[in-house]
């Protein structure tokens, strides 16, 4: 028998955003038995807790009826929605919940105060992820001028508006990695006269991201768990492996026979939108291969 050191990382599964959300629902369900609860997209990025939802009577839609099945409840998750999806709930005639993370809200009044200003405005962050399409959507309502990106090359079609323009002013998705924001930043001043960063990273991705590394740095394997549809944790598996060797998994059934055998400190990491019990299972299975 080996004597193998496991460390969770204390930064690892449920951020607050995410436990709000999740408890705020659930808690709305048990007030409400009588009522129909719906949840407008993946109340966050996890199966296990979807399903969960699900056998309590929450069910996850993905488009606004335009007519709401009566005493209906339609929670907005933490991602945040566009404004004209706000008024779809309401017209609709849904009770409308808003549990959009309050660091989410922080990124997109900032992206609004940008365009207001007549910034060009930059979204640090993936185009097709629901929380950047409704910060996207928010600044839209005041100006044409603005560009999502993670890299410089997707900035290069806006490269000429973008010097003409002469002030630029950038937001990062809560849960981009500090190293796209600064090689944004650092192109941007090269092209425009004014460059304004708003570092809207959350805590608890910069602190999750942080302590992981550190971790990273005594172990001989990082484990990072979580969906790999999950923003904050496949950011957390790229970090890490340019540190030591990773494997990123939703969760235990991915685990096989034989995969810790060399690793003598294993560290364990996990995802805002990864439940304790998930985490649980994981380091259960690598204690019984121990």
């Amino acid at each position: 028998m080996s004597n193998q050191n496991i460390k969770l990382a204390k930064f690892a599964g449920f951020c607050y955003g995410v436990k709000r959300a999740v408890e705020t629902a659930k808690k709305l369900k048990h007030d409400n038995p009588d009522k129909n609860i719906y949840i407008l997209g993946e109340l966050i990025h996890n199966t296990d807790v979807i399903n969960e939802l699900e056998t309590l009577g929450i069910k996850t839609i993905y488009e606004v009826p335009k007519i709401a099945p009566s005493n209906s409840i339609c929670i907005v998750r933490s991602h945040g929605e566009a404004p004209s999806v706000f008024e779809s709930i309401k017209n609709a005639g849904f009770e409308l919940v808003d549990l959009t993370c309050p660091d989410v809200k922080k990124v997109q009044q900032k992206a609004i105060e940008l365009a207001k200003s007549d910034y060009f405005v930059i979204i640090v962050g993936k185009p097709n992820h629901p929380e950047v399409m409704a910060i996207k959507a928010n600044a839209e309502i005041y100006t044409d001028n603005i560009a999502v990106a993670t890299t410089i090359e997707e900035l290069l079609p806006y490269r000429d508006r973008i010097e003409k323009h002469k002030k630029t002013g950038i937001v990062v998705q809560t849960t981009q990695m500090v190293s796209s924001m600064n090689l944004i930043a650092d192109y941007l001043k090269t092209i425009s006269e004014e460059v304004l960063v708003h570092n809207t990273i959350c805590k608890s991705t910069a602190m999750r991201q942080k302590e992981a590394l550190e971790l990273a740095q005594e172990s001989d394997l990082m484990v990072v768990v979580g969906s790999k549809k999950s923003a904050n944790t496949t950011h957390l598996a790229e970090i890490l492996k340019n540190c030591t060797k990773t494997i990123h998994i939703e969760n235990d059934s991915e685990l096989k026979e034989g995969m810790f055998k060399n690793a003598d400190n294993i560290g364990i990491t996990a995802g805002a939108s990864t439940p304790q019990f998930v985490i649980d299972k994981v380091i259960n299975y690598i204690k019984k291969e121990d």
